[in-house]
């Protein structure tokens, strides 16, 4: 029989362990589902992880994206990450980029066509404070009335999205479009535009941005109190009320950094890569950052490699579905697997399998 017991103190060799076994699985899971798709198992574990590094006929395409798509998941996962610490769970992000990016795109647009060097300044801060302000609804219900942040901002999300589609068909369509849906390119308006800033390495203001918050969450969780109150509020949340931390005010401020940083994210996004709003401008970077947060083991360091390595199944997916003809629900379902290994494993960080072998009842005879 096996048992699960308890370990006397967390394990700190499958705290680490659990990352790079839950991709191992993932990458057996994931061959397994390509089989039965009909594909070959390692032609597509090729395509997604080795290829976009290493092949000659993709890499120079893909290495300068690897940079563009791990920008926003990481900004994002470490904005996620601070709230996780302290048991506040933010999973509506997504519909914080959306909004932050709209946002932006609102100051972008309604300058437009005049040139400015205030016009990128004031979309980055009407990007995080249109995140920041997504986020507040469920942080201000939260601390008000008491409910469930985790439904709230989830079904943020789908608000936002209409939202989205809103903007992408009316109030902001682009009126020289042809009646098709979509905004101006934002892109390709001088003072908006977030254009790479050493050509062919994909790095734009938003791989910066990711860098300055990795280190400024970094130095608050290490050197600034509002990190110990933080980390203490999530190891004990006990401890934490009677050493002074005001709980409500740590929820307004975990949702807000998440908000603000997701927000960004999306501002970084429309001026960049996506160029204008449309109906499918977001790709689930919000939704990705929670495994990027978790794989990375609420690290911020950790969390730069864990959003390299979920840029690079993005990247490596789009491949796949173009050589192998891969559906788009198979490369999320395989991006899925990786969060739910990891939380499987998670369990022997803190327990150790035993086995006891039952022994036989004995009787006497008299």
């Amino acid at each position: 029989m096996l048992r699960l017991e308890r370990r006397p103190s967390p394990s700190k060799a499958w705290n680490y362990a659990t990352p790079v076994v839950a991709v191992l699985l993932t990458m057996i899971a994931g061959g397994i589902l390509f089989t039965i798709l009909g594909k070959n198992p390692f032609e597509a574990i090729k395509l997604i992880f080795w290829d976009p590094l290493f092949s000659e006929q993709f890499a120079a395409y893909s290495r300068p994206q690897l940079l563009v798509k791990a920008g926003p998941l990481i900004l994002i996962a470490v904005g996620l990450s601070i709230g996780f610490r302290a048991g506040i769970w933010n999973i509506g992000a997504e519909g914080q980029y959306i909004v932050g990016a709209l946002c932006a795109a609102a100051v972008a647009l309604a300058f437009y066509p005049a040139e400015s060097v205030l016009v990128f300044p004031l979309m980055i801060v009407a990007g995080a404070l249109g995140g920041w302000a997504w986020a507040m609804i469920p942080a201000i219900l939260r601390t008000r009335f008491n409910t469930n942040e985790i439904l709230v901002s989830l079904l943020l999300v789908y608000v936002a999205e209409k939202l989205l589609a809103a903007a992408a068909t009316g109030f902001m369509r682009n009126p020289q479009g042809a009646g098709f849906p979509g905004s101006r390119n934002i892109n390709q308006y001088a003072s908006a535009a977030n254009h790479e800033i050493f050509a062919g390495t994909g790095l734009h203001w938003g791989g910066v941005a990711a860098f300055v918050a990795v280190l400024f969450t970094y130095i608050m969780l290490q050197r600034h109190i509002l990190g110990f109150q933080v980390q203490l509020a999530g190891q004990a949340p006990r401890a934490a009320r009677f050493a002074g931390v005001a709980p409500a005010r740590l929820v307004l401020m975990c949702m807000g950094i998440s908000g603000a940083f997701a927000g960004m994210a999306g501002m970084f996004e429309v001026a960049g890569p996506a160029r204008l709003i449309s109906i499918d401008f977001n790709a689930g970077y919000g939704f990705t950052a929670i495994i990027v947060a978790f794989l990375g083991r609420l690290n911020p360091i950790g969390i730069v490699l864990a959003g390299l390595l979920l840029a690079l199944t993005y990247i490596g997916g789009e491949l796949a579905q173009f050589m192998l003809n891969l559906p788009a629900a198979a490369i999320q379902v395989f991006q899925g697997m990786l969060l739910f290994f990891l939380l499987a494993l998670d369990v022997l960080s803190n327990y150790r399998v035993r086995l006891f072998l039952p022994q036989r009842a004995t009787t006497e005879t008299v």
